[in-house]
């Protein structure tokens, strides 16, 4: 007999074999008695040759070795510092295999709730280092490395940062999830495999950022494991007709295949491995081989492309509609796929579904994962035939949002007639939860209709949008900000009406933290080690109980101490000279006053402010005679950062900045006193030498724009002190460390609104508000840094409305660089005693203390200890 075949399958892709999979793995049956079963073959044989994880140098060569000459098919006469890397990079991966196999087999037997971190970015910087200080290994892999002929610190160098993540959002998805391992907590993330990140920064000759990709998986990835078995099949378009009692069909459109791709989340001194769960978008149908063979190659791969396209690139601009569908689709794709997978997890279980919030929280990262509230109700309404009010109940129980913006220009909103484009079911859902919302706000303010379309989750419009923010508020059991400020201003504005509605109880705060193994043993091994010996306690307890850093107070007294800790500054004020002086051929002085502001470029973050700073120094400094110029403390004014793709502004900043960078560097009379660098292509390994560095770094947004900041935690960590306005966390670092080792300066939160009312309404011309401004502007409009009419727009932002009131804090900020100065020159051993202060005093801001709150005020989960 002759099988035959539906000619309209021919190119779709062959079902992948799905493995049978309990909770995260497999759990072996057992005998009346308990005993396990071992599941085939000869049960010796197999734990025979089950791996153990080496510590010892020998073993950890010949692991080593094996990966150079079985993975990498090579030999030591043809092996470079990558290929070395590469075999590193897998060796110290099996060891964390061992260990992450341990955890998920251990979790599939107890069944502990689990919470899921969904995050759009994980900012994750590189992998080798940071696990090799998690297991405790990197000693061994040094004198390893040495043995075979390379230097560890050059393979390091080696890696490339891995492109998930562009600014704060994905590095503190990062923190805590290092944290949650390390506090060992059951807790996976949920992202996307970007194949090409946000791209690539580099400079062009007239200074404007130029955008390329960032091709970081050229190379291969050694840190992730393809999971071929678990694919998620993802439908956009189509149709979705109701049926009934809240249930509808969803069909037609077009369906992509989700595949997941895991890297192992070490905890420090811990055995607990985690997982971070990416997802790949690939086609459901594959290669078009009738189309090809008729001559019609683009169609061959049509659709390949189209599917693939989803996981290109982080935030591909949405300066037109198929920007903003492909944002949309991304959205989808990921959420989807990701409540698929923990469903399924959660059914291994085999518990009712008014049980899965005892067994599943899930934190939304800011509004991008929002789309998974309606998603889960059409999983549970549409599929599982739950009733929808039980489906609400379980839904609303089950999330957890945190809000990362108060402005109200950020606060995501979706196109009503995009989302209906793209995802139909998902907007009749979004429908009918906005309907029994605002039913429920009726019957509490009857007939209060500016309050009806105040709360409603859509905004009325042409077109009609989705209030992201909203629909997670309404759909989740709790919401905080990410800063004291942060989040009473939440409270008292954008969310006002919702605190009214469900009481104070639902919006509460947890102040962002960061992992203080990165952030100081990793990029800062010096001061961490003298650390160590100073407060003698060894590193696998303090790093992970940042409050015993108070052990340094009684020393900032001792001379000797503080003798060593300045010698640690310094070192790495050299490190990043020698770095600026090979990738840029930029000089700079060591022993200047190192000025640093690293952040994502944006208006509210105001690079602008501290640029114009720059400028009236610079002709402060052409003022001078000669002889004043040497009494001048020489300093170094460092930036870094992205601009957004289609954010104009952002771009005209970096352009201006590094135009001022050149005409001062050209300028003789700026030797050794005035420079600055503008750091292409910022990263997390870039941070890690730029933040130890730092004498000063800036952090001077808008009163109330910033909702907290991390990078501000990171300097403090490091011994660098604080310029900036009463905003964000910096106020809570500064009722940490004492105000005295603060730079404050600028208008508070309660002024802003006022001022921009006089801004718009009562202008004052800039030379009158303030002359010294109005005279840098002068400069800019004068053509001393390039053509005059490129930056127009710039100075016409300042010189009318003045948003974000550079023009109302600018005397403020230049006498706080004036008092920075005076404190760094007049009494440098004061200095370093407000920098010793600063570090002891920071125990508050680790990301374990954050992602504990999390755990026991949130989610309710407990911490499980793995066991091996």
């Amino acid at each position: 007999m002759i099988t035959t075949i539906d000619p309209s399958k021919i190119g779709q892709a062959t079902p992948r074999r799905q493995h049978k999979r309990s909770a995260t793995g497999y759990l072996p049956a057992t005998l009346k008695d308990g005993k396990e079963i071992w599941p085939r073959g000869d049960e010796k044989a197999w734990k025979a040759g089950i791996r153990g994880i080496p510590t010892n140098v020998s073993d950890i060569t010949n692991a080593i070795v094996y990966h150079v000459q079985s993975t990498l098919a090579r030999q030591a006469y043809n092996l470079d510092n990558m290929g070395a890397y590469q075999a590193v990079a897998l060796s110290v991966r099996d060891d964390l295999i061992v260990k992450w196999n341990e955890t998920q087999m251990q979790y599939t037997r107890k069944q502990p709730k689990r919470a899921y971190y969904l995050s759009l970015e994980f900012l994750m910087g590189r992998t080798l280092d940071n696990a090799l200080l998690n297991l405790g290994l990197k000693q061994q892999y040094k004198t390893a490395t040495h043995k075979l002929g390379f230097n560890l610190e050059d393979l390091i160098d080696s890696e490339r940062d891995a492109a998930l993540g562009n600014g704060g959002l994905g590095r503190l998805a990062a923190c805590y999830l290092d944290s949650g391992a390390t506090m060992e907590l059951p807790l996976w993330g949920y992202g996307l495999r970007y194949h090409y990140g946000l791209f690539a920064q580099h400079i062009a000759p007239d200074g404007s950022q130029l955008e390329a990709p960032d091709p970081w998986l050229d190379t291969d990835n050694p840190w992730e494991i393809p999971r071929q078995d678990v694919t998620i099949d993802v439908r956009f378009y189509g149709h979705a007709e109701r049926i009934g009692n809240g249930k509808a069909v969803w069909t037609g459109g077009q369906e992509v295949l989700a595949v997941a791709y895991d890297v192992p989340i070490p905890g420090y001194a811990t055995n607990t491995v985690n997982n971070l769960r990416l997802w790949d978008a690939k086609p459901k149908r594959g290669f078009d081989l009738n189309s090809f063979n008729a001559g019609d190659y683009d169609r061959a791969i049509q659709e390949n492309s189209s599917a693939e396209t989803l996981t290109r690139v982080l935030y591909p601009n949405d300066n037109h509609m198929l920007g903003k569908e492909l944002r949309l689709k991304q959205q989808a794709f990921w959420c989807a796929a990701s409540l698929s997978d923990i469903i399924r997890r959660f059914k291994q279980v085999e518990k009712p579904w008014a049980e899965f919030p005892e067994y599943v929280s899930i934190q939304l990262n800011d509004t991008h994962p929002t789309i998974a509230i309606p998603e889960l109700m059409r999983i549970l309404v549409d599929e599982e035939d739950v009733p929808w009010a039980d489906a609400w109940d379980i839904t609303t129980k089950t999330f957890f949002y945190t809000n990362h913006t108060v402005l109200p220009e950020a606060l995501e909103k979706w196109a009503v007639p995009l989302i209906e484009h793209v995802l139909p079911r998902h907007l009749q859902i979004i429908y009918d939860i906005n309907a029994a919302f605002l039913q429920a706000v009726e019957r509490k303010w009857p007939n209060d209709r500016d309050r009806l379309t105040r709360m409603s989750l859509i905004q009325e419009g042409e077109p009609k949008q989705v209030r992201m923010a909203y629909l997670a508020t309404v759909g989740s059991t709790k919401v905080n900000g990410v800063a004291e400020l942060h989040s009473h201003l939440l409270r008292e504005t954008i969310l006002r009406d919702f605190v009214d509605f469900f009481g104070k109880s639902k919006f509460v705060n947890v102040t962002n933290g960061v992992t203080p193994r990165r952030w100081l043993d990793q990029c800062n091994p010096g001061l961490s080690n003298l650390i160590t010996d100073t407060i003698k306690k060894p590193k696998a307890v303090w790093l992970k109980d940042l409050t015993l850093l108070k052990g340094l107070e009684p020393f900032t007294e001792d001379p000797v101490f503080r003798k060593k800790w300045a010698l640690i500054k310094h070192t790495n004020k050299k490190h990043l000279a020698d770095y600026i002086k090979t990738h840029l051929g930029i000089t700079v002085n060591p022993t200047s006053l190192f000025d640093i502001m690293i952040k994502r470029i944006h208006e509210y973050k105001r690079q602008s402010l501290n640029l114009l700073g720059v400028i009236h120094r610079y002709l402060a400094i052409k003022a001078m005679t000669p002889a004043e110029r040497k009494k001048v403390n020489p300093r170094v004014v460092i930036f870094g950062g992205k601009a957004a793709p289609g954010y104009f502004m952002a771009k005209l900043i970096i352009r201006l900045i590094v135009n001022i960078a050149r005409t001062i560097d050209a300028d003789p009379d700026m030797k050794d006193i005035l420079t600055v660098v503008f750091v292409p292509d910022y990263s997390v390994s870039l941070a890690e030498i730029l933040i130890p560095a730092s004498d000063i770094s800036q952090h001077i947004s808008t009163a109330g724009t910033e909702a907290s900041g991390t990078s501000n935690m990171k300097f403090c960590l490091n011994g660098g002190l604080l310029l900036g306005t009463v905003d964000g966390a910096n106020i809570e670092i500064a009722e940490e460390v004492d105000s005295n080792n603060v730079f404050f300066f600028g208008h508070l939160t309660d002024a802003v609104e006022d001022l921009r009312h006089q801004h718009k309404y009562h202008p004052i011309a800039v030379e009158e508000r303030s002359p010294a401004l109005a005279a840098v502007l002068k400069e800019i409009e004068g053509g001393r840094f390039g053509d005059a009419g490129v930056y127009q727009p710039f100075v016409d932002t300042i010189r009318t409305g003045d948003y974000y009131l550079v023009t109302d804090d600018f005397d403020s900020y230049v006498e706080a660089n004036k008092m920075v100065d005076e404190a760094y020159v007049k009494d440098p051993e004061e200095w370093t005693k407000k920098t010793i202060l600063t570090v002891s005093r920071m125990g508050k801001f680790s990301s374990d203390r954050a992602i504990m709150t999390y755990a026991e005020e949130f989610w309710n989960i407990e911490q499980f200890p793995i066991k091996i």
